[in-house]
C-alpha cells in the first residue's frame, strides 16, 4: 500500500477522545484482496484448509470503505468517550467530509479549538458522548464550532501497524 502521509498531524482531543488524522490523499488505492473464507460450526473457528484456493473479491478496500475519496481522511480514535457505538482505543475512522450531518451522526467537529469525535444532537445543538460517563456539551452561539466530518465507517487493528506509528510521530 503506497499513501501519502499528511505532514500535518494534529492531536485531536475532548472527553479523553483523542482523534489524530494520519492519512489524507486525493485518492486512496489499495490492490484487490484475496479473500481466505472462514467457515465457523459449533463454536469452533478456523481456517480452511492451506491447500484451497484464493478466492477473488474483485472489489478493492477503497471503493467498500471510502465513498467519496476526495473528501475523506482517516483519524485514529483514543479514549473511551464512544465505545458505546462501537469507537474503541485505537480504532481507525473513515471520516467523510462532503456529508451533511444528520441528527445521531457520529460526527468529527472543531469545538473550540479542540477535534472532537461525538455524536451529534441537532436538534438541542449538543455534542454527546456514546457512553453516560461523559456529560453532553451544549453549543452555544458564542462557542467556535466548525464541523469537519462524518464518521462513516470504523475499523479495528488487532495487531498494531508500524506504518502507522511511523506517521504519528
Amino acid at each position: 500500500m503506497k499513501a501519502i502521509i499528511n505532514p500535518k498531524i494534529f492531536k485531536l482531543s475532548f472527553s479523553k477522545i483523542n482523534l489524530k488524522p494520519i492519512l489524507y490523499k486525493n485518492t486512496v488505492r489499495f490492490s484487490v484482496m484475496k479473500v481466505i473464507p472462514i467457515y465457523i460450526e459449533a463454536g469452533i473457528s478456523g481456517f480452511e484448509s492451506p491447500a484451497a484456493e484464493y478466492k477473488e473479491l474483485g472489489l478493492s478496500l477503497d471503493q467498500l470503505l471510502i465513498r467519496h475519496p476526495n473528501a475523506t481522511f482517516i483519524g485514529q480514535a483514543s479514549g473511551q468517550s464512544m465505545q458505546d457505538v462501537g469507537i474503541f482505543d485505537g480504532d481507525l475512522l473513515i471520516v467523510d467530509r462532503s456529508l451533511t450531518a444528520r441528527n445521531g451522526d457520529v460526527v468529527v467537529a472543531n469545538y473550540n479549538g479542540c477535534f472532537v469525535c461525538k455524536l451529534i444532537d441537532k436538534k438541542q445543538a449538543r455534542l454527546l458522548s456514546a457512553s453516560k460517563e461523559f456529560a453532553p456539551v451544549i453549543i452555544k452561539p458564542e462557542d467556535d464550532f466548525q464541523l469537519e466530518g462524518i464518521v462513516t465507517r470504523s475499523i479495528r487493528l488487532h495487531h498494531q501497524a508500524p506504518e502507522l506509528s511511523a506517521c504519528m510521530h
